[in-house]
């Protein structure tokens, strides 16, 4: 069984006019996973996490300076791409929620997978610092909850958004229990993402592809570098960063690939997942920004996911 996390209050953050991350990304994805095709997912609303649960990767005194900085009234902005508005926190303490309530299910073995359809993306927020449309770091704060208290000895993060995962990979420079694997486009935002950045106990995976790289060139990066070391790391649950900006229509990034890349990149982890931790995946929404796109992507996923 696969739970699909949503909930109305991802369109509650808002964003200047014309800003690429905005509630129309969700509209998109709810038309696109309300046919006939996923009436089988198990569909719920997530509870606004704790700040005590967001402090498992972010400082809680820093935590609660961002949720004290959010206005009553019009927009803050935190960098030049990266606001809070009156419904932000309300937003991205239910996004931290789907994740993870995500992990709980899918640990206590009440369901295959999990997938959370929730904004704004997490991937590029740091220890202490939110930048690139990032606040809190959904994935980062799953690993870590699927440790604390669910006991996962190893924790990989998969992480295939256009742009590098630069705050996971910070969070977990020096932490040998958690995997982090990335493919993206380089150079591009954030300009982090070498082969050469390989953690503290090499448990940081690399995979930049140059720009104009298309399906094949990514599903060869994903075969010779990712899959090899997450086999290898045989790690308890399997976290996805889902972004969906390497595809061709997005407008951020040069990156060429289609819906199926989707597909097939989650049915490689999959596979993965399947003979080393009974297929327990918990995917998070990160980028995507040509709605068209990101429909298709996300619909492309979740089918594979819908598979177990």
């Amino acid at each position: 069984m696969t739970i699909l996390f949503s909930h109305e209050a991802a369109l509650g953050h808002r964003t200047p006019h014309g800003h690429p991350e905005r509630p129309e990304r969700m509209q998109a994805i709810k038309e696109a996973l309300g046919t006939e095709a996923f009436s089988g997912l198990d569909r719920r609303a997530p509870e606004p996490a704790s700040l005590e649960t967001v402090a498992l990767a972010h400082p809680e005194e820093w935590v609660r300076a961002m949720v004290a900085a959010a206005p009553t009234d019009g927009l803050v902005h935190v960098d030049s791409d990266t606001v809070l508005s009156p419904g932000t926190i309300d937003c991205v303490l239910r996004g931290v929620g789907a994740a993870v309530e995500g992990v709980d299910a899918v640990m206590g073995g009440k369901a295959r997978n999990a997938f959370s359809a929730m904004r704004p993306p997490g991937h590029h927020a740091e220890r202490t610092r939110a930048m690139g449309f990032c606040l809190f770091n959904n994935a980062a704060i799953a690993a870590r909850h699927a440790r604390s208290v669910h006991g996962a000895e190893r924790v990989a993060i998969v992480d295939w958004d256009v742009h590098h995962g630069n705050g996971s990979q910070d969070i977990f420079w020096a932490d040998p229990s958690v995997l982090f694997c990335s493919t993206h486009q380089m150079p591009l935002y954030p300009g982090t993402g070498a082969i050469s950045e390989s953690g503290d106990h090499d448990t940081i995976v690399n995979a930049p592809l140059k720009p104009g790289a298309d399906g094949a060139r990514f599903r060869e990066a994903f075969e010779t570098r990712i899959l090899p070391r997450l086999t290898a790391f045989r790690p308890d649950l399997i976290i996805i960063s889902a972004g969906f900006d390497a595809h061709w229509r997005d407008p951020l990034a040069n990156l060429m690939l289609e819906a199926e890349d989707f597909a097939w990149a989650t049915r490689q982890v999959m596979e993965v997942a399947e003979k080393a931790c009974n297929g327990r995946i918990v995917s998070v929404l990160e980028g995507g920004y040509d709605l068209k796109g990101l429909a298709e992507s996300t619909a492309a996923h979740v089918a594979a996911l819908m598979e177990s």
